[in-house]
């Protein structure tokens, strides 16, 4: 090989690279959306906690009526409540208006994200682990995997973008439930 040969392809070689991993690292070209998604999937699973700290046990009537099914086990359980998901959607809708998209992202998200808290806690019951114990995985992904796939086409979100918040999400929940644990938000620090 020619010495003037290798220095003329390095830079176009290095070029492409630099480029293919800019793309890597930054994912969806806007990191505003990215905090606005991770936000509204903050609020939606937020927002009940802070309900049943705030009103204790008033308007906290479960989802399920206390429905038991042939495993001996509820449904989803009594800590899932109507109240938390009326004030879900009802705070995230607020929330996506504030950061300026569309109310009808805020809503999408917080009912596809209780829908995935929702799964959590059947499968849960089935398998039966008791209300408020900690199953990694099992309580945060569905609860961010749902709404994102929901807002997917929406934001031309990537399997890629969509991975990376979800992992976000998990590593936000773990450290924001230790410090709402702390402010004895959270009964638990999980």
């Amino acid at each position: 090989m020619e010495a003037g040969q290798g220095t003329l392809k390095e830079p176009r070689l290095l070029s492409l690279l630099l480029e293919s991993r800019s793309d890597v690292v930054t994912g969806m070209a806007d990191w505003t959306l990215s905090l606005q998604l991770l936000a509204l999937l903050g609020v939606a699973n937020g927002t009940p906690i802070v309900a049943t700290k705030l009103l204790q046990d008033r308007f906290g009537t479960p989802l399920d009526g206390g429905l038991i099914l042939p495993d001996g086990e509820p449904l989803f359980g009594a800590s899932k409540t109507l109240r938390g998901v009326i004030l879900s959607v009802v705070c995230t809708t607020g929330a996506a208006i504030l950061l300026n998209l569309d109310w009808s992202i805020g809503a999408t998200m917080a009912a596809m994200s209780m829908l995935g808290d929702l799964f959590s806690s059947f499968i849960k019951r089935r398998i039966h682990r008791q209300p408020h114990d900690q199953a990694f995985a099992l309580d945060q992904i569905p609860e961010a995997l749902l709404p994102l796939l929901a807002v997917k086409v929406r934001f031309n979100l990537t399997g890629g973008d969509i991975a990376a918040l979800v992992i976000a999400f998990i590593v936000l929940e773990l450290v924001l439930s230790r410090i709402l644990f702390r402010l004895r938000i959270r009964d638990r620090p999980y």
